[in-house]
Parts: C-alpha cells; structure tokens; sequence
C-alpha cells in the first residue's frame, strides 16, 4: 500500500530547517547500489556514501531483509531489557575485533563519548581524579557534542559555545616527538584516527601508532582509536587498526556499521568495561533491536575475504584513475588514503576550492565530499560494481575538464 506524501522541495529546507546545513540544489529521493535519482528524475553516481555510511550501497537486498524482517518482530523495549538483535551483533564484533565487550548507541559522536568517559572513569577509579587529561590530534574530528568537540582539533567547529572541557591537549598528527613530549603520568587517554577523515583524508604512518602504543603503557594511559570512518571495512580490512597490527584499548564505529540506519558501538575489554557499572552511562535508544539487525548484516556481509579482497582491488582502480586525472588536468597531484577511503590533496592553485570541485561533478552527475577546503573525498559503496567506477570516474573527468578550461 503506498502512501500519499506533500508534496515539497529544496525550498522548504530554507523555510522550515535550523540552518546549519547548506545542502545541494537538488533532492534525492531514490537509490539503488551506487546510483542516486533526484526529484527531476535525474540519475547521479554515487561516491559519496552519506559520508562513508552506505557502505554496501543503497537498499541493498540483503539490509532490507533484514530490516523488514525484524520491523515485523520488535522495534524498541529500551535497556531495562536486552533483546536478541543486540546480542547477536554484540556477540560478532568481538569474535571479529581484538575486544571483549560492546556498547552500543547511535552515533560517532556518541560512540566518542563513550570511550572518552570510559578513559577518565578508568583513570579515576584507578589512579585518582588527577589522571584526566587527553591528547588527541590536531585537525582531528571526533563529534559534535561539547566533550567530543573539544577533543577534536579543529578551533572552527569547537570555539563560541562557551567554556570548553578542560584537560585537552592537541599535537600534530604523525609527530611522535611532539606526543612524546606532551603525555605525563597525569594523561589519561591518547586518542587518534588510524585515518583522519574530515582533516584531510590522511592515514597515520605505523612507526606512529606504535610509538603511541608504546608511550600509552608507559604512563598508564589508554590508546583510542576513533575508527567512525576508517572502520566496517572501509580500509580493506574490518578495522584499520589491524593494517598497522596496534591494537588499541577501546575503539569507536559508527556510520558504515549500519549501512545508512543510525547505529554506534564502543569496543572495549572485560578489564575495562567493567568501570562502567549500571547507571554509570546509558543511552535510550542503543542496542534498538531494528539497528542491530541492520548492523548484523552489515557486518556479516562486509567481514568476508570477498568483500575486504574487492575494497583492495577497487582501491588501485580508483587510485590510478585519479593519480593519472591529476596529472592531466592539474588541479591534484596526491592521491591519498587506504581502502575506499581516499583523498585528492588540491595544489597550490587550487588551495581552498575543493567546493568547486564538487559542485562541478554534481554537475555532471556525480555525488563526490569533501575533507576540509583542500581535499576532494571519495567514499563509495564497499561494492560498488565496475560499470559504475568507470562512469562516475567517467563523470568525474568531464568535471575537471570544464574546470581545468574555465
């Protein structure tokens, strides 16, 4: 039975929405693996994901089964109850992951949340309410709550909503020396992106990551790992932690997780979970039994040798086409990131413009992101099929074209 909806569009965002979104000109209202139609009927390819979320593409069969299924059974009984959906997601994450225990809830920055508190709870429980300080990265990105935000290096996103959370500190990324000299015995968590997603698509160098490790047990510090993007498969392997073979002590995924329905998860140890005691944090919707189904598939699709094998094969693809579209064109030299995570870093004529570039490619057809004013961003579905590479990177080269002749 289908139902009759008002009729609106673009206009009404401008009408009725907080304006914190400046979104696109056109609306879409369908979509199906890689590809997008609007409301004009206009088909688009799509390598954008919904910011690396729809990792296996639109309404993929397997999702709406999934869904549909247990849309049938039970939607919602809250935390005063487990249900089975959550159990058995639970239950996958950590025979796939280094952890041992899983919170859920539905969103990056939530999931963030988490795992800061959890790393000052520890601390304090532990060593006393001096071990809270936390050192993250500069042009990182961690969310949008206060905590989160503030843990993110990025002063644009964080400053004008009054006194920030105290006790953070930020050194530049890939700088050992600089974390060296700034973790104390009074720091309680050193928290980093295996990939930095909106600061530019830059993945962290192994010598880094383990010289963190190594700092962290040093001065009784946790090492987290902010995998909301570079996760569920999106580096060619479930989780990026495990191209670098550092394991860290608690972990943060989001998007990808549910394929485009909101879920979050904080992955942990036995040992450590245990400092989160009944009432100590929660969360109305975690662990919603519609969420855990979608995300029981998800993760039971994408963490298969199939799968993660075709995320490293349609890597190269992507890489070379873009590398050799740089050098044609001029506008990007470096072609940079892991998996289907990737990152055209804009020359210094083109510094600033990367919105121009993507407004040129929705111009032909093609839903590509940004990270940051210098940085083009691709995070296409983990299964995107060939014909659809070659024509949207087909697109992508029009695009440039126009604005390489402009």
């Amino acid at each position: 039975m289908s139902v009759q909806h008002d009729a609106v569009q673009r206009a009404d965002f401008d009408q009725y929405m907080v304006p914190n979104y400046a979104p696109a000109a056109f609306v879409p209202v369908r979509g199906l693996g890689s590809l997008v139609w609007d409301q004009s009927g206009r088909e688009l390819i799509d390598f954008a994901g919904g910011i690396a979320v729809n990792v296996l593409g639109h309404c993929h069969p397997a999702l709406v089964a999934a869904l549909t299924e247990q849309a049938n059974t039970l939607w919602h009984i809250s935390n005063v109850f487990t249900n089975e959906p959550t159990l058995r997601l639970g239950k996958k994450l950590v025979d796939a992951t280094f952890a041992e225990r899983v919170f859920f809830c539905n969103s990056g920055a939530e999931a963030n949340e988490a795992a800061f508190k959890l790393a000052r709870r520890v601390a304090h429980d532990r060593f006393g309410a001096e071990k809270h300080e936390i050192i993250a990265a500069t042009n990182s990105f961690h969310g949008r709550t206060l905590f989160t935000v503030s843990v993110g290096g990025q002063p644009k996103y964080s400053d004008g909503f009054g006194p920030k959370i105290q006790g953070i500190t930020h050194v530049p990324y890939n700088d050992l020396e600089a974390l060296k000299a700034a973790i104390s015995d009074k720091t309680c968590a050193v928290v980093l992106e295996p990939i930095q997603g909106e600061g530019g698509v830059l993945p962290a160098e192994k010598a880094y990551l383990e010289g963190a490790r190594e700092l962290c047990n040093a001065h009784n510090a946790l090492l987290v790992f902010d995998e909301v993007q570079s996760g569920m498969g999106r580096s060619g392997e479930l989780f990026a932690y495990m191209h670098y073979g550092v394991v860290p002590d608690i972990l943060s995924s989001a998007k990808s997780l549910g394929g485009g329905f909101p879920i979050a998860a904080m992955l942990t140890t036995t040992d450590l979970a245990k400092h989160f005691t009944p009432g100590t944090h929660g969360t109305t919707y975690g662990g919603n039994p519609l969420a855990c189904a979608v995300g029981e598939a998800v993760l039971d699709i994408v963490n298969t040798r199939e799968t993660l094998d075709g995320v490293k094969v349609k890597h190269q693809q992507f890489k070379q086409r873009l590398e050799a579209l740089g050098k044609q064109f001029g506008l990007f030299e470096q072609v940079r990131g892991m998996g289907l995570l990737l990152g055209c870093v804009l020359n210094e004529a083109w510094k600033g413009k990367a919105k121009q570039v993507l407004d040129a490619a929705s111009a032909e057809g093609l839903m590509i992101l940004q990270a940051g004013p210098d940085v083009v961003r691709f995070a296409p579905s983990l299964v995107v099929e060939e014909r659809d590479i070659e024509e949207g990177l087909a697109r992508f080269e029009r695009a440039l074209s126009k604005l390489a002749n402009a």
